[in-house]
């Protein structure tokens, strides 16, 4: 059976339904466009009949008080002309009467063609409403014809389709028989070998066909506390833009505690966000007589992308979900190609920080070896400035030696020493002779 492929307007939900369904939707709103035309049509014919009757009226009204305009424009000039007449009043008089019987007459036959036009008018309006009647009767009688055609191709249609129905119902019921049978082989096949290598064998199978890119393998990994069965991650020029989560869930019809397909709902996600996988499929042959899991299940109200299916949609659904992220592939290869960006803008910083930090280190070791020859250079000065008080010192102490050697005669050292004196006196040469 053919199934169609329906999106919610609100929420967005794909969802699938049979022919039948299909049919039968599309037939409501076949009906409900039609009524709604219907009735659209018969306001549209009581709009232009009332417009066509409000014309008449109208029309006739202007006619009235134009022809009523007139004649009184006409008396007014007559009495103007009276009242100008002064000097021939009799003659004006006379002339008046006889206009005024003229316009009397004239206005009594006015007033008769008014009447006649009005009469005219009156019957044009009875025509116009009566053919105005008389067309939208015409289009009533054959929408109602059209609606009854509609309707006996309704009832024809309803009564195929009730058959045709039946007919669904019974090929649906054989259907369900041979994939109850088909389940019980299946189930006692799957517990030979187990469910999880009948989906290995199966991707196995298909691995050269369409994942050449792609990794499907146990997760082993249970740093986490649990692991999940298998790992799907696809590639994309070394860029990972796809990965799913499996679970396998498989229970014999003779186990005593039946296990539901929630109960291992929570686990799964768990696996899934410890192995940083985006998706999550619990493949399972759990709830047999279920009617919500009867091929691929979304369950994404409950956990985040996450879905139950049955084992032979195993492929279908890793096929459904790499096409749906193949979309997403530029996306993430430019993501990587930021982080890339961002690894080296990081390298970049940690080397100019490695660098910071041994120029300062030279920095600081050459401060410290210049502070000790600014404290060698100042003890330098120090001992520099004891040798120039002391050389000071040493100019001082010869100036006075030198004064002191200045002043100094044979008087001063012969002061007080009278041998000395007298042997001075003799090497003095007498008076009135020169020094020889």
């Amino acid at each position: 059976m053919n199934a169609r492929e329906i999106k919610c307007p609100r929420c967005g939900t794909a969802f699938t339904i049979d022919e039948a369904e299909y049919a039968d939707i599309a037939q409501q709103v076949r009906t409900a466009e039609f009524e709604k035309d219907l009735h659209t049509r018969l306001a549209e014919a009581e709009k232009v009949k009332a417009a066509e009757i409000k014309l008449a009226e109208a029309k006739a009204a202007q006619e009235a008080q134009k022809t009523s305009a007139e004649k009184d424009a006409e008396i007014q000039r007559l009495t103007t002309e009276l009242t100008n007449a002064g000097t021939a009043k009799e003659l004006a008089e006379t002339k008046v009467a006889q206009q005024a019987q003229k316009a009397a007459s004239e206005k009594d036959a006015v007033i008769e063609r008014l009447k006649s036009e009005l009469e005219q008018a009156a019957t044009q309006r009875e025509l116009a409403v009566t053919k105005a009647v008389s067309t939208a009767q015409e289009q009533l009688s054959e929408a109602e014809k059209q609606l009854a055609v509609n309707k006996a191709e309704q009832l024809a249609q309803d009564a195929a389709l009730r058959e045709s129905h039946s007919k669904e119902l019974a090929v649906k019921d054989e259907l369900i028989e041979r994939y109850k049978d088909m389940k019980a082989k299946l189930s006692v096949k799957l517990l030979g070998e187990t469910l999880e290598q009948h989906c290995e064998n199966e991707f196995n199978r298909a691995r050269s066909l369409g994942f050449q890119n792609a990794e499907f393998g146990k997760d082993n990994d249970t740093s986490g506390g649990t692991k999940g069965d298998y790992i799907f991650r696809e590639f994309s020029d070394g860029v990972e833009y796809i990965s799913i989560m499996f679970d396998m869930k498989n229970e014999a019809d003779l186990t005593a505690s039946k296990k539901k397909n929630a109960d291992f709902l929570a686990k799964l996600d768990k696996d899934r966000n410890d192995k940083g996988c985006e998706y999550a499929v619990l493949v399972s042959m759990l709830e047999e007589d279920s009617e919500l899991y009867t091929g691929i299940t979304d369950v994404s109200h409950l956990y985040p992308k996450m879905f139950v299916i049955r084992p032979q949609f195993f492929l279908a659904i890793i096929a459904l979900l790499r096409n749906a992220a193949q979309t997403n592939i530029l996306v993430k290869s430019e993501l990587e190609q930021v982080k890339k960006q961002n690894i080296d803008i990081t390298n970049f910083e940690a080397e100019l920080d490695e660098f910071k930090s041994g120029f300062g280190r030279n920095v600081d070791l050459a401060k410290r070896k210049f502070d000790a020859a600014i404290k060698d250079i100042d003890a330098a000065i120090d001992r520099l400035q004891k040798v120039k008080e002391g050389l000071l010192g040493s100019g001082n102490n010869l100036r006075l030696a030198s004064d002191k050697a200045t002043g100094l005669s044979v008087k001063k050292l012969t002061k007080g020493n009278p041998t000395m004196q007298a042997k001075f006196a003799e090497l003095e040469p007498p008076e009135g002779e020169d020094a020889a």
